[in-house]
Parts: C-alpha cells; sequence; structure tokens
C-alpha cells in the first residue's frame, strides 16, 4: 500500500516532466516563454560574476573602489566583472546589456559565447556592439530556424525587404540600396526557388519594376508573369532583352549627367551622382533583374552561340558594374558558377557584393559563393542537411556571415500575390515589347476561380 502511495505521488512529478519534455522538442517557443526563460533568467543572475570569472572577463577593481571596499568591509578584493544592464525577455530570448570595463572590447566578450551559452543553458549567444564601450547579448533560448516565425516588427521600405529569418532570432532584410547585387547559389530542393519567391512577392507591393530572365522555358518565373515588366524564357530572348536593359542605364546616366549641369547659384543638394538624387518627379522607376539559373546563359553548342553568350556576358557586367547609379539592381541565380562556366564568370562573380547560398552538392559549390569573401563560412554552408530546405548561409564583401532560414510560401499565394499587384506594374516604354501575356483568370461555374497559368506572348 506504501508503495502504490509513493506511486501515486511521484506520478504529478514525472508527468509535468514528460509534457516540459514533450513541449520542448515539439512546441519550444511555448516552452521557452514558460519553463526556458525563468530557469535561463535565474542561472544569468545566480551566476554572473562566477561565470565572467571563470570566461576571462574581470578585471582587477579600480583604487578608489579597493580602498572603499577596505574601508568598508574586511572582504576580499576581488575582480569585477563587466556591469550588467537590465535583463529584457523577449518570445525567442532575452537581451542584456553590458557595460565593458577599461581595456576590454567586444571581442573578448564574443570570443566567450559558447562558454556563456552552456553556462546560462540557452540555444546560442551573440554579442552586438551597440556604442564604444557597451555591448547587448542576445541570448536564443532555442532553434529559430527549426520553425520559421518571422519578427511581428521589422524596419522595411523602398527596395528594403525582409526574405528570411536570422539564427539570431532578427530578420534578414534585402536591402537593394546598400547591397545593389547578390548572388544566390543553391542545389535542387535546396530553398533557392522559395528564396525568390519571397523577393518577388515582397517587391510587388513596391513602386518597382521587376524583369525576369528564366532560361528554363519560364518554369520559375512564369507564374508571377503579372507583375513582370519584362521576362525572356530562352537564350535568345535573353540576348535581346539585356541590351535594351543596357541601353535604358545609358539613358538614365544622360538623365542624371544633364541634372549635373550646374548653373550659378544651384543648391549642393539638387547635384547628384545617381538617380536617388533626381527629384521624384523625374526619378527613373528602379529596376530589378532576376536571372534564374545563370549557367543556361553560359552554355554554347556552336560559334554562334558562343558569339552570343559572350555578348550576354559582357552586358550582364556592364549592368552589375554600372547600374547601381541608375537604379538597376541584379539577382542571380544558380547552382554553380565559377571559371569552369566561361569568359566573364569570374569577373561577373566579382562584381555581385551579396551572397546566399543554400546547400550545395560539392565543397567547391561553397567556395565559389563565399570562399572569396567569408572563408570560414564555406565550412557552415557545407554542414547544411538536407532536410532543411530554406537553411542558407549569407555573407557579404564586409567578411560577416550567418544562418539564416526562408519561411515557406506556396507557389499559389505567391502567384496570387503578384496577380493581386498587377496594377502596379510600371510603364518602362523600354521594356513594353517584352511585357509576358497573362491569361485571363476564367471563372468556373461554381463562381470559384481556377488560377490560369501565365505564359509569355
Amino acid at each position: 500500500m506504501t508503495d502504490l502511495v509513493t506511486l501515486a505521488e511521484l506520478g504529478g512529478p514525472l508527468a509535468a516532466i514528460g509534457g516540459a519534455a514533450y513541449a520542448r522538442h515539439a512546441h519550444p517557443a511555448a516552452y521557452w516563454s514558460t519553463v526556458g526563460l525563468p530557469l535561463s533568467a535565474a542561472r544569468l543572475l545566480a551566476s554572473y560574476s562566477s561565470t565572467m570569472d571563470a570566461c576571462g572577463l574581470t578585471v582587477e577593481p579600480s583604487r578608489l573602489r579597493a580602498l572603499a571596499v577596505r574601508a568598508t568591509t574586511r572582504r576580499e578584493i576581488r575582480p569585477v566583472p563587466p556591469r550588467r544592464g537590465v535583463i529584457r525577455p523577449n518570445s525567442t530570448g532575452l537581451r542584456v546589456r553590458l557595460r565593458l570595463a577599461p581595456g576590454q572590447e567586444p571581442a573578448d566578450v564574443a570570443a566567450s559565447a559558447e562558454r556563456l551559452r552552456h553556462a546560462w543553458g540557452v540555444h546560442a549567444v551573440y554579442v552586438r556592439d551597440v556604442k564604444p564601450g557597451v555591448v547587448e547579448l542576445w541570448l536564443v533560448g532555442y532553434d529559430v530556424l527549426r520553425k520559421v516565425r518571422m519578427p511581428r516588427r521589422i524596419d522595411s521600405g523602398l527596395l528594403r525587404v525582409p526574405v528570411a529569418l536570422r539564427e539570431d532570432a532578427s530578420a534578414f532584410v534585402r536591402d537593394y540600396r546598400a547591397v545593389p547585387h547578390e548572388l544566390v547559389l543553391g542545389a535542387t530542393l535546396s530553398g533557392k526557388s522559395m528564396y525568390l519567391r519571397h523577393l518577388i512577392t515582397s517587391l510587388a507591393a513596391q513602386p518597382v519594376a521587376l524583369v525576369g530572365i528564366d532560361c528554363k522555358r519560364g518554369v520559375e518565373l512564369a507564374p508571377f508573369a503579372s507583375r513582370l515588366s519584362a521576362l525572356a524564357t530562352d537564350p535568345d530572348e535573353a540576348a535581346e532583352l539585356l541590351p535594351v536593359l543596357v541601353k535604358e542605364m545609358e539613358d538614365r546616366y544622360d538623365l542624371i549627367r544633364a541634372r549635373q549641369g550646374i548653373a550659378p547659384g544651384t543648391p549642393d543638394e539638387e547635384i547628384t551622382s545617381d538617380v536617388w538624387g533626381l527629384p521624384d518627379s523625374e526619378r527613373p522607376v528602379p529596376t530589378v533583374l532576376f536571372v534564374d539559373e545563370v549557367a543556361e546563359l553560359f552554355l554554347v553548342a556552336t560559334r554562334k552561340d558562343e558569339e552570343r553568350r559572350d555578348e550576354m556576358v559582357t552586358h550582364l557586367i556592364r549592368l552589375a558594374q554600372l547600374g547601381r547609379a541608375a537604379g538597376i539592381y541584379l539577382e542571380v541565380c544558380g547552382q554553380r558558377f565559377g571559371a569552369e562556366l566561361g569568359k566573364g564568370a569570374t569577373m561577373l562573380r566579382a562584381q555581385l557584393t551579396g551572397r546566399v547560398c543554400h546547400r550545395v552538392n560539392d565543397e567547391a559549390s561553397a567556395k565559389m559563393a563565399l570562399g572569396d569573401i567569408a572563408p570560414e563560412a564555406v565550412d557552415a554552408t557545407c554542414s547544411i542537411a538536407p532536410e532543411l530546405p530554406g537553411l542558407a548561409v549569407v555573407g557579404d564583401t564586409s567578411g560577416g556571415w550567418s544562418r539564416i532560414r526562408t519561411p515557406y510560401l506556396s507557389l499559389a499565394d505567391a502567384a496570387g500575390t503578384c496577380r493581386e499587384s498587377a496594377h502596379l506594374v510600371p510603364d518602362v516604354p523600354a521594356l513594353t515589347p517584352f511585357r509576358p501575356y497573362v491569361l485571363p483568370v476564367p471563372v468556373e461555374a461554381s463562381g470559384a476561380a481556377t488560377v490560369a497559368r501565365p505564359v509569355t506572348e
């Protein structure tokens, strides 16, 4: 009888432990808010000084503080850790600011991030430089990339669109004015197309001209034809479209140069070197060119194809070198991209500032994307598991890199968003001949609309 009572008494705590373990695996956000956050905050408060001392982040107290301790107490004078601010919890972790002691730098704290993670029982610790002498610790309670949930508040704007979630639970925002051109690599089923969908649907609601080159007969970009200003679905059409874009770029440079005709008394703010310095009434519409499977533009079979290839690559290089000031931006996608593609490939890659690399089939492909700007990110790219589509490593020419993951967006929803924003397609006369023809959406007898697949004219 006593044994039965003991088992009954243990049943409640065991059930609670089992429920917490299940919630931690199946619903990590709910587990963090109810269990993980209080535990981690308690660990941080209780072990802050000892943890900082073990990580080598303490310094000898100042003479004034040492004299005050000797005068008021008989305690031993111990090294002091960085001054800690108020703990600010959120749905994915918590944040706390530290005022560094004299002689310390943010790199010292960043080097101990892994130790802090284990000491306080969180998934990851990231260090952000706030201002001289102050850093902010971002403690992430669980793996936010396993089930992506975008933040509710995201700073966006013209040509600044949220695309994915970073591993520190912040949004990865694609800013074309800061990073004008980007290279996106990824093997089949790696999530590259999902990344492209988010870019197009986010830009669809903005006054931007979207141009597509999809040499796979348009299977990737044709569903968004209702919002595209131009679409080329094979190398022949691309060979006709690219010179038009180059001519449009040259015309915009002529407009900028005409505006630079400095007259006496012209205010300094009216002198500009790019389209963003022009008045709103004169500024050409920004243009984003999406090139899907760029390797198809490099493949040649005959001498005639080789000449056409050289011309297209030359046009792409010119757009990458000069397009930013004219408000023309490139988004180049492919499975592989390197010198083996042919003449001009390396020169084009050098102009693509942003780099996004999804799961690839070999290490050489990862080196093509990130090896020249962030060599340490190559190993992170090669470790992406096939069962995590949409996971990628993003880097730029500053050498910084981080992991991101794109949330799921169905093709039907993305195409529907483009149809709803079809009235926002800007009038660019040079691109009118390349505007894709979109079949009207038929209405069934029941009144339900069926989606018609867009095709090129």
